[in-house]
């Protein structure tokens, strides 16, 4: 295929005279490796000593309760992100080309809007613990498809894929929201400190998967096949851990799945917040998804590191979470933190189409950039998932947050199409365009959202219960 944009960002940067900021990339990545890693260990070492983690920590029975839970969803993350770094590069080393390798992120997300709700309704009628090990299986003989080249077969797993993706970021964190709150009863606000933690976590597991793809893959040659066949014991062991250490829990059993589903809906549509948080959750995670596919081609033409630069990702992913815990002990509720994290994204967005400029591209400021998306995904996650706990009723939660993902995932689509379409001439500034337009309309709508929270919380009478632990 050529004259695709994504041909364009290769070729176009390539061909721009380096700056000198720009043949410092490579070696800087490791200097802020380092200094990045001395950062978030002092901000985690801070965020240890906050009352909350304190309070929290004092309980044998929460901690063993949330071992239970991050046994179980570590090693699933784990055998997810052990396939991310070399998807791309195993189509393309089966010889296809670009459109194709389009389409077949596209039956991805494809699969995630026409099945992900209806597998939330499944959780809440068969069962979470249930779904969890259908996920577990299903996701395996997703990364065995990628032993096969023929086209048709990695469609396939492409299919199975974007339903098992819709099933981990859904059914796994309604099941842990259940059974802290009404099997346990444990106070509602440690639930933000479990999503804050498995949100750090969620940065050494992904730095860990990127050192042992590159070990099996590169060092080892056995190819870029070979992260998907070591996924595959981690995703099988996470199903196990479910069937023996999890209890069943349910949302409503009483509705068929297409009923649930529609009530769903109409629950989203008829609750402002739920709404408006809904709207937050499609734009951000879209925007983010996008930047996903960018940043390699963007940062390529200097040469830097790519590994290291993921690792360096990943840590400012953990000090974003390190600051959540913070934020939080300085009486900073949730939806604020959020809200910050939702400007700090638009405002790196406008950073990018600056430095994205065909004519005058700026590789370090672009860097600069993407750490700050990435330390606001680090405050989005735990604020996000915090408020979802919230917000969302527990009879219909995993059809909801399910609904949540369709948006997102038709936008990343269209994205993706148009990216590698060949009436597509605009280039990458053009997406962050769009992408910082998405951000600015998340930036207004959590501030309304920010709105109605403290408006409830005032006319409870206090602060609201997550304020309280601290």
């Amino acid at each position: 295929m050529t004259d695709t944009s994504l041909n364009l960002t290769f070729q176009d940067f390539s061909t721009v005279k380096m700056s000198e900021g720009e043949r410092w990339l490579a070696s800087m990545t490791y200097l802020l490796f380092i200094a990045l890693a001395i950062v978030c260990l002092f901000l985690q070492y801070l965020a240890q000593r906050t009352k909350s983690q304190v309070s929290s920590g004092n309980n044998k029975h929460f901690l063993q309760f949330q071992k239970k839970y991050f046994w179980v969803y570590f090693l699933a993350l784990f055998g997810d992100w052990l396939q991310g770094p070399y998807v791309y590069k195993l189509y393309s080393h089966y010889g296809f080309v670009e459109s194709q390798i389009a389409m077949l992120y596209v039956v991805g997300f494809g699969a995630s809007v026409l099945f992900g709700t209806g597998t939330g309704a499944l959780a809440d009628r068969f069962g979470r613990k249930k779904m969890c090990i259908c996920f577990s299986v299903m996701y395996s003989l997703c990364c065995l498809t990628k032993l096969s080249s023929n086209y048709y077969v990695l469609m396939l797993g492409r299919f199975l894929g974007g339903i098992s993706t819709s099933l981990l970021f859904s059914t796994f964190e309604s099941w842990y929201v259940y059974e802290h709150t009404q099997t346990y009863d444990f106070p509602t606000e440690w639930i933000s400190v479990t999503f804050s933690k498995a949100t750090f976590w969620n940065g050494i597991l992904a730095i860990n998967a990127g050192v042992v793809a590159d070990l099996t893959s590169e060092w080892l040659a056995f190819g870029p096949v070979s992260p998907f066949i070591v996924a595959i014991p981690f995703l099988l062991l996470s199903g196990v851990l479910v069937a023996q250490m999890w209890n069943e829990n349910f949302g409503d059993k009483t509705t068929h799945s297409f009923k649930a589903c529609m009530e769903g809906l109409s629950l989203i549509l008829m609750n402002e917040k739920i709404l408006l948080l809904g709207i937050v959750q499609s734009v951000f995670e879209s925007a983010m998804y996008i930047f996903v596919f960018l940043w390699t081609p963007i940062l390529d033409p200097g040469k830097p590191p790519l590994g290291m630069v993921f690792s360096v990702f990943m840590i400012c992913i953990m000090i974003g979470s390190s600051l959540y815990q913070l934020l939080s002990a300085k009486h900073m509720s949730s939806e604020k933190i959020l809200t910050v994290a939702v400007f700090m994204f638009f405002f790196s967005l406008c950073l990018c189409v600056i430095s994205t400029n065909p004519h005058d591209p700026k590789l370090m400021l672009s860097f600069i950039a993407f750490l700050v998306i990435e330390i606001s995904v680090g405050l989005y996650f735990p604020s996000m998932s915090y408020l979802k706990s919230q917000v969302i009723p527990e009879s219909h939660r995993d059809n909801i947050m399910n609904w949540f993902r369709v948006p997102l995932n038709i936008i990343t689509c269209l994205v993706l199409l148009w990216l590698h379409t060949e009436d597509s001439k605009a280039g990458n500034r053009i997406i962050f365009v769009d992408c910082s337009l998405m951000m600015f309309i998340g930036t207004l709508v959590m501030w309304r959202l920010d709105a109605l929270l403290s408006h409830e919380d005032v006319t409870k009478g206090g602060k609201s219960s997550f304020q309280e632990e601290v």
